[in-house]
């Protein structure tokens, strides 16, 4: 398995062995519980369908009902699969936790930035604006964004005022600081995408090498 689902707790400071002051983001990873495998004989590949946090079962559409009850796990505010590595053997009901990146030295972490709701294009692009001086007419506006008779449109990609935030990012490569399985969380160093108690996806890191013993 290379990641688990979890959620942001927070950010704090650590002091690492040289007295070091270290900005750390706390991540609460698992315990998820696996609802379904996927095996390549049925369904063509190997992954795994993890659940995590307790949901009120009412909460729940009536076919996710069904497919928690059919696994006989309770209810889960969020599911995702995983490929399962090779050689690893998972079946229904297991519970991963944190130990799963004892050994990881680097994470990805992959999370929704905190939604802003309908922005100009000052906040939302950095734009410097108009003229400040009276009767200039516009002070924060985008200016002119249209074209002349030919090609008579605006392009597309045109940065205009709309929705800001909220979108999917992932962070590469955040250090892995300590790795706490009694209460199931993991200490990454740097900041990590979305609120606080917002979903996290996190999977050993792509482009970093696994810690060596």
């Amino acid at each position: 398995m290379n990641g688990l689902l979890g959620k942001k707790v927070g950010m704090t400071q650590v002091f690492d062995d040289q007295a070091r002051q270290r900005n750390v983001t706390v991540l609460e990873v698992g315990p998820c519980t696996v609802v379904q495998v996927k095996t390549p004989e049925r369904d063509g590949y190997s992954a795994a369908q993890l659940g995590f946090g307790p949901q009120k079962k009412e909460r729940l559409t009536k076919p996710l009902q069904g497919h928690c009850a059919k696994a006989g796990v309770d209810a889960v505010r969020e599911l995702k699969e995983f490929p399962v590595e090779d050689g690893e053997e998972v079946k229904v009901g297991d519970q991963l936790t944190a130990e799963l990146f004892a050994d990881v030295e680097y994470v990805d972490v992959t999370g929704a930035t905190k939604g802003r709701g309908f922005q100009g294009v000052v906040r939302r692009y950095n734009f410097g604006g108009g003229r400040a001086t009276h009767g200039s007419g516009t002070h924060r506006g985008p200016g002119s964004i249209g074209m002349k008779v030919s090609p008579a449109r605006v392009f597309k990609g045109k940065k205009m005022p709309g929705h800001m935030g909220n979108t999917r990012v992932t962070t590469q490569n955040l250090r892995v600081v300590e790795v706490r399985p009694d209460d199931n969380v993991i200490l990454v160093e740097g900041a990590v995408p979305g609120p606080v108690g917002g979903l996290v996806t996190v999977r050993k890191a792509l482009k970093k090498a696994a810690k060596t013993s």
